[in-house]
């Protein structure tokens, strides 16, 4: 039988990724995959990670199964984290939660769920999107459509052109949103945005989907959680998928969160009886390690407070490195308008440039982005920035 399968392409950032490693050039640069780095170019882990761990290491009693939902001290604190702990849908009991394998697995059971609830539902999808939202979804059988989001030629939002498409969308669609850092773009919804769009998505019976996985890495942790804040105050029913990938520095351990938001809290404990069932079909119960070291440091002021001064500086070094990237450029004489880099939020941005030229890159520079020209601001650093620009400089003006 499987002599008759055909073997797939690989993954094309996984595949990038393999020829960043094998690259000897002393300047390569890394701008592709999207995880967060240092000065030094290193993923480092963080002090309050570390500490959280140690105390793991001399107070963890057993190492016995989970429950599918994961522990409820993690979901509470999650919760709070992402809702705020005085929200009215957390107060009346409208709040389900599950600790899923990273923001994937959050969304993959949010789609089985929303499977579950109903066949004839389609969730959209910004134009673009993180290129996994797709197989994720569409692996669990929803259908998918798209509307417009970033414009290319403006570098910012397609706003008008977003709301007319989503007039399309029937009641009971499921319309999928970044919670905030949008990926891949950088350009995210201001506050007025989001009240437009939920005033369209109320209107029309359409339900939200938000995926938040970079919660902090935006404007802060609490203004990042605007979007998804006011749709819970809204709307009786929504779903919400988180990681902790990117703020807590968890990639390898796979820690996520899904929330489902009922109407009131008996919907809610019926939805999570679906959901768990879901759950418990496809993996069982989730990886217990990268949950209990956001559980320690959530329940402890003082690591609390250590997390989110060092998620503070991730922040501010990103944010730091858009308004140099900006400046470098703007310096080198390069004929074109990148200040957008500076406005967009979160690790990336499209560069504009086009895939002929981002090969350039990579062929000549050891520069690595994929051909979007989609790149992770994090992987610059304070030596590197002078030699991207020139590279940069070198390949546009070629054109």
């Amino acid at each position: 039988m499987f002599e008759h399968l055909h073997p797939l392409p690989q993954d094309p950032i996984l595949s990038m990724l393999a020829d960043y490693r094998a690259d000897t050039h002393p300047n390569k640069l890394d701008l592709g995959i999207g995880v967060y780095k240092d000065e030094q170019g290193n993923t480092p882990i963080m002090q309050a990670v570390k500490d959280a761990e140690s105390r793991l290491l001399t107070t963890e009693q057993s190492k016995s199964y989970t429950a599918p939902a994961g522990t409820p001290a993690y979901n509470q604190l999650a919760s709070a984290l992402v809702f705020g702990a005085d929200h009215p849908a957390l107060k009346d009991q409208r709040i389900v939660s599950a600790q899923t394998p990273g923001g994937c697995g959050a969304l993959r059971m949010g789609a089985e769920f929303l499977r579950g609830c109903s066949q004839k539902s389609r969730v959209w999808v910004s134009l673009p999107t993180w290129a996994n939202h797709i197989p994720l979804l569409a692996g669990a059988g929803l259908e998918i459509a798209e509307y417009p989001y970033y414009d290319y030629a403006t570098k910012g939002i397609q706003f008008e052109a977003m709301l007319k498409t989503l007039e399309q969308a029937s009641a009971g669609d499921f319309i999928l949103l970044h919670g905030c850092c949008h990926n891949p773009s950088g350009a995210d919804l201001n506050r007025e945005q989001w009240h437009a769009v939920a005033d369209l998505m109320a209107r029309k019976g359409l339900i939200p989907f938000v995926d938040m996985a970079y919660q902090g890495l935006g404007n802060g942790l609490e203004e990042d959680a605007f979007g998804v804040r006011l749709l819970a105050q809204r709307f009786p029913e929504m779903l919400v998928a988180t990681s902790c990938s990117k703020n807590f520095g968890l990639y390898r351990e796979r820690t996520g969160t899904l929330f489902i938001v009922a109407a009131n809290r008996a919907e809610a404990e019926t939805a999570g009886s679906q959901l768990f069932s879901k759950i418990r079909s496809h993996y069982s119960m989730p990886p217990a390690h990268g949950a209990a070291i956001v559980e320690t440091i959530l329940s402890d002021t003082a690591l609390t407070a250590s997390w989110e001064r060092e998620l503070a500086a991730m922040r501010e070094r990103i944010q730091g490195l858009r308004q140099q990237l900006v400046a470098a450029i703007t310096a080198s004489g390069i004929d074109g308008d990148f200040t957008f880099i500076q406005q967009q939020l979160g690790m990336f941005s499209f560069l504009g440039i086009t895939p002929q030229q981002v090969e350039q890159l990579r062929q000549d520079y050891s520069i690595y982005m994929i051909n979007s020209s989609r790149m992770n601001v994090a992987g610059l650093n304070q030596d590197s920035i002078d030699y991207f620009v020139s590279a940069l400089t070198e390949v546009l003006s070629a054109r």
